[in-house]
């Protein structure tokens, strides 16, 4: 805790890095940021007290991120490690949170692997990405299971305000023979939208893993290449009484290539599509129904180039909402939730399919001038272990002198994956139907300020999972023991975030600053793969038609396994980017990578990429 108060300390002793900004992008707000992943409606954010982070577009560009975890990397409250360059796997811890705590949405719809638990965002092509909303902290009252960490929902690229068809045209290469294009064409036309786009990212890649002895031995000095081509369209219509229906679609799929003694390379498909209508029933009353479908699609390849193994898992999502307008100042929105998770694999699994359904309801509330009551509660009934309730509730004070206190409490749960209740009994390992869901409760507290040039934010959190699942040896004290999961563990983390930047003589400057202690209460270790500290500066300016900037990474260190016996190194990066614009239609862009070319690894023995750049040119009418 002294940490934490040192941390929060630090970042007050500096106000001029402070910035009036609550995006990333550096954009004016004098206009309030709307967010909808917090409260699946949209609402200001400064009328929460939900932790969140808004990537735009405009940020995508700006920062010049060319794949989804390059955008999330230094992300306040996000840790993420990659076994290997671009394309291989990559975990996002929210808050110390484990890597399947985090719920993920495309367009609303829930995506993922049903058998793991967790989203390969290294698969996700960015340049079909619209706008990614980050929420920080407990969500099962709204969303149902996986959310003890937080929510990321990404919308993809969405028609154009003009009646000319707007086109978008980027090419680039860099190291390691990574090439990169895309394209996108978006208008309108009467009452109707469309986006439609398209593109390939690919690369040769390095060396994934250094050399490893022992019975699962590696060593494949070979260089791990990655493909991707992916496609994207969203379309919709408002009739005359206002209703509107929406399409969107997304589909990736390519290769990737790892070290692996038993499999070295995985051939994927993921794709996600929904069509969304809604209509005013009232003049108080929104109604949205919205269907999807999601997929992710796995094929794994022996070194030999052998068939090894297919793990297809399939969600059908269902959701309605109803948004009521109670009065000016109170905001009624009730939903139901219904999903079916499918298996189809080589490895045949003891149950192939399960429903959960879910019903909901959160409140937005003014009260008292300047303060905001935001509250929600869902009742989850899931196939595989009965009914869960979750609850949050977070108050927030918006002063007139600027400052913004605000608390809040949320409870939430993980169901088990397929892989923990139906592995099939194969000798070495066995799924266990009769585990419980994880649960956890979290209890946050904090301040923001907003002083004309300058805004900041500190938060304080203190979560607790019960029933952690584990895979553990059936006989601990027999080597070659079956695993099985069990609902044996406990964790408990505590966390402090800040952020702070400023607008002054032309530079856009924002610090951010995450502090971690997330333990396992009962062997008292910290949880594997997390670090306890991470400071990310981001720094940018225009000079005319040059656009320069940079950010500073530095975490801390990190322990691989949960006895905390095999230690990865911190580590430091420095990035720097910059753009020429020829007109308004025709930019190049250049980012160098890892400036001075830091040896370090975020998985041990899983290499990272030294030095690199990408340059790029763009057009877009």
């Amino acid at each position: 805790m002294q940490k934490l108060l040192f941390g929060s300390l630090l970042l007050a002793a500096f106000p001029t890095l402070a910035n009036a900004e609550n995006t990333v992008s550096g954009d004016s707000t004098d206009l309030p940021e709307m967010v909808v992943t917090a409260t699946r409606s949209e609402i200001d954010k400064n009328e929460l007290a939900t932790a969140s982070t808004i990537y735009t577009r405009k940020d995508i560009e700006r920062l010049q991120a060319k794949t989804l975890p390059e955008l999330l990397k230094g992300t306040t409250g996000i840790d993420l490690t990659q076994q290997g360059g671009d394309g291989k796997t990559t975990s996002v811890f929210i808050r110390g949170t484990n890597s399947d705590h985090v719920l993920v949405l495309i367009d609303g719809i829930k995506v993922g692997s049903a058998t793991l638990g967790t989203t390969a965002f290294e698969f996700i092509p960015i340049d079909q990405i619209e706008r990614v909303e980050i929420i920080r902290g407990p969500q099962s009252s709204l969303y149902g299971s996986e959310a003890i960490g937080g929510v990321i929902q990404i919308f993809t690229r969405k028609g154009g305000q003009s009646e000319k068809p707007t086109v978008t045209l980027d090419a680039g290469g860099g190291n390691y023979d990574t090439m990169r294009t895309a394209g996108t064409v978006s208008g309108k036309w009467q009452n109707s939208w469309y986006s439609v786009g398209a593109s390939h990212y690919n690369t040769q890649g390095f060396n994934t893993r250094e050399p490893v002895k022992g019975f699962f031995g590696v060593d494949q000095p070979d260089d791990d290449g990655y493909h991707n081509t992916g496609v994207n369209a969203r379309l919709g219509h408002r009739f005359a009484n206002n209703a509107e229906i929406e399409a969107s679609f997304m589909h990736a799929e390519g290769r990737t290539d790892f070290d692996g003694t038993q499999q070295d390379k995985a051939k994927f498909i993921n794709e996600v599509a929904s069509l969304t209508g809604s209509m005013n029933l009232f003049d108080f009353w929104k109604s949205t129904v919205r269907l999807g479908h999601s997929f992710d699609d796995n094929n794994n390849f022996a070194p030999n180039g052998i068939f090894a193994s297919r793990f297809y898992t399939q969600r059908w999502n269902g959701t309605w909402l109803n948004e009521f307008s109670l009065t000016e100042d109170h905001q009624l929105l009730l939903g139901f939730d219904g999903r079916n998770d499918e298996v189809d694999s080589t490895q045949k699994f003891n149950g192939s399919s399960r429903y959960d359904f879910g019903v909901f309801g959160n409140l937005h509330s003014r009260v008292f001038d300047d303060h905001f009551i935001n509250a929600s509660v869902r009742w989850d009934k899931n196939e595989a272990f009965g009914d869960n309730v979750t609850g949050n509730i977070g108050w927030r004070y918006n002063s007139p002198i600027g400052i913004s206190p605000f608390a809040s409490f949320g409870k939430a749960f993980k169901a088990p994956t397929f892989n923990d209740l139906f592995w099939p009994n194969t000798g070495f390992a066995f799924g266990n139907p009769n585990l419980k869901p994880e649960e956890s409760t979290t209890a946050e507290i904090g301040v923001a300020g907003n002083h004309k040039s300058v805004q900041w934010e500190v938060r304080a959190y203190h979560t607790n999972i019960d029933d952690l699942i584990n895979w553990a040896p059936v006989d601990p004290a027999n080597v070659f023991s079956p695993w099985t999961p069990q609902n044996t563990s406990k964790a408990q983390i505590d966390g402090l975030e800040a952020e702070i930047g400023t607008q002054i003589l032309g530079w856009n400057g924002k610090l951010n600053m995450t502090l971690l202690d997330p333990q396992n209460r009962e062997t008292n270790k910290r949880l594997n793969r997390r670090y306890q500290k991470s400071l990310s500066f981001d720094l940018s300016r225009s000079f005319g038609p040059v656009d320069v900037g940079g950010m500073i990474l530095v975490q801390g260190d990190r322990f691989d396994d949960p006895r905390n016996t095999v230690h990865v190194d911190g580590y430091a990066t420095i990035d720097l980017r910059t753009a020429y614009h020829f007109n308004k239609n025709w930019m190049i862009s250049a980012k160098l990578n890892n400036l001075l070319d830091k040896q370090y690894q975020l998985v041990n023995t899983y290499n990272t990429a030294d030095r690199n750049f990408f340059v790029s040119i763009h057009y877009n009418n």
